[in-house]
């Protein structure tokens, strides 16, 4: 479990550094600017796309870093905090741009995806190591 849960932190490395390069183009070939729903652009470069001084395309980025290595380690438990506030947060995000800004980013929906299929299989991980050790405790 663990590689493919590290393997999918590396997809989630990839896809907000992706959002990342286009947080910061300033002109060029936007290969996500496919119609007016679908533009990478327009959300990574909107308000919205920054807590501070800081673009939320890092915040993903060190998101799946830290939590690439809790896989790494079979830290599961440890996981599940990061991955639920990940999960939050990228919901909060998809709210903004189907709510607010009316314009999807491809790459933050294939971070979106990524962060709930890991949130699953971490879940569904610490419940059967907790199912397991119930059953043997009680034998």
């Amino acid at each position: 479990m663990k590689y493919v849960l590290v393997l999918l932190c590396v997809l989630g490395v990839v896809a907000s550094s992706l959002a990342l390069r286009e947080h910061y183009r300033t002109e060029g070939f936007a290969p996500c600017d496919i119609n007016d729903k679908w533009d990478c652009g327009i959300v990574n470069q909107s308000p919205y796309a920054m807590i501070g001084k800081i673009p939320v395309a890092v915040i993903g980025i060190g998101g799946y870093l830290l939590m690439g290595a809790l896989a790494f380690r079979r830290a599961y438990r440890l996981l599940l905090a990061p991955m639920i506030f990940g999960l939050g947060f990228s919901l909060y995000l998809a709210h903004i741009e189907k709510d607010i800004l009316g314009v999807w980013c491809v790459y933050c929906v294939i971070s979106l995806g990524t962060i709930s299929l890991l949130t699953l299989l971490v879940l569904g991980t610490v419940l059967a190591q907790w199912l397991r050790q119930r059953r043997a405790a009680s034998e």
